[in-house]
């Protein structure tokens, strides 16, 4: 089989989810955030293994990812991040979606298309991406106490001395505290990273994404997945002699160089194969050197060290997570993990 594996150990995004859960306390809701069908794993299976233990509210980013959801959890809230569109009008009535209003024309869209069907709302409380300003806010907070959940989201969560943190909790305190009092609306600011800043910021509702995946800031989390490439062909590369587009690498003994069967066309980011030796591939622990590009559908590997020819080699595993590989490419987890390509043959384990 040339196609390469992504294995997806559910037992431990359930892990994940506890823990985080455990963090937020008993009064605190724990949501979970499966947009980008869930990052890059599967939504509708992501969400089934959290629904079946105990998580009942999910997020996603478009209103047309939300139809996964529903498929598998049929009485769980799904909440929208993008809010209301008129062209998705049909899809929020089938598959009983709740918006997160993000500015007064949608607000007025929303009421005009869909009367008295939930909503919730969102607010920018500093990140300035979506969001209701405090002044738009004002004139409709009366009417926002009709809301099922005021939702706001922290641009720096991640660093947990960041003095934005502080900033937006008195923002978000600011605009929602009278609201809150008249009706008691629950509240949302924190994602993965809010929940490990404390107390403070968890309100009603929290709502981790990446750390349930296994990526930081939850430092703490289970290993989610596991990526096995296939090895297509070994071949003996004698010194002197350079592999892959542009002959960025050469040999500086001889080595025997397998080729994969995935490159950049599966995700695997073109940043990676800048002809060090920094990223590596393991055979039963043992660690292989990647030589040369990353090219569209394939990747060469050093495993002169490996005693047998491999028929899979493992890019993310227990010896390097996607934030190490995030890292070699420079960019961050949450690409590694939404970039997994269609083609990788997905294996789901409990």
């Amino acid at each position: 089989m040339t196609t390469a594996v992504l294995h997806i150990n559910l037992q431990a995004l359930v892990n994940n989810w506890q823990a985080l859960h455990a963090k937020s306390g008993s009064a605190t809701e724990t949501a979970a955030v499966v947009k980008a069908d869930g990052y890059g794993l599967g939504a509708a299976q992501i969400a089934k293994a959290l629904y079946d233990k105990g998580a009942k509210t999910f997020f996603v980013a478009a209103a047309e990812e939300g139809e996964a959801v529903r498929s598998v959890c049929r009485d769980a809230t799904i909440y929208v991040f993008s809010g209301y569109m008129p062209a998705d009008a049909e899809v929020y009535r089938d598959s009983q979606l709740v918006p997160l209003l993000n500015s007064p024309a949608q607000w007025q869209q929303w009421h005009a298309d869909m009367g008295s069907r939930a909503f919730g709302v969102q607010l920018d409380s500093g990140m300035n991406r979506l969001g209701f300003e405090a002044d738009e806010f004002s004139k409709i907070a009366n009417d926002a106490q009709q809301a099922q959940l005021l939702v706001s989201h922290l641009a720096c969560s991640d660093e947990p001395q960041h003095a934005m943190n502080r900033q937006q909790l008195q923002a978000f305190h600011q605009m929602t505290d009278d609201v809150v009092r008249h009706a008691a609306v629950p509240r949302s600011l924190a994602a993965t990273g809010g929940v490990l800043l404390g107390a403070d910021y968890h309100f009603d509702m929290v709502r981790p994404g990446v750390g349930l995946y296994g990526g930081l800031p939850f430092a703490d989390a289970h290993p989610v997945i596991r990526l096995s490439l296939p090895v297509i062909q070994t071949r003996s590369v004698i010194k002197g002699e350079t592999v892959g587009y542009g002959g960025t690498w050469c040999a500086s003994r001889d080595t025997r160089v397998a080729t994969l069967a995935a490159g950049y066309a599966d995700g695997i980011i073109r940043a990676l194969g800048n002809g060090t030796e920094s990223l590596y591939l393991y055979a039963d622990g043992v660690a292989c050197p990647m030589v040369g590009r990353v090219s569209m559908d394939m990747l060469t590997v050093d495993v002169t060290a490996l005693e047998n020819e491999p028929e899979t080699l493992d890019l993310i595993c227990e010896f390097q997570s996607i934030d190490d590989v995030a890292a070699l490419a420079g960019t961050i987890g949450y690409e590694i993990l939404t970039a997994c390509g269609n083609r990788y043959r997905r294996i789901f384990t409990s």
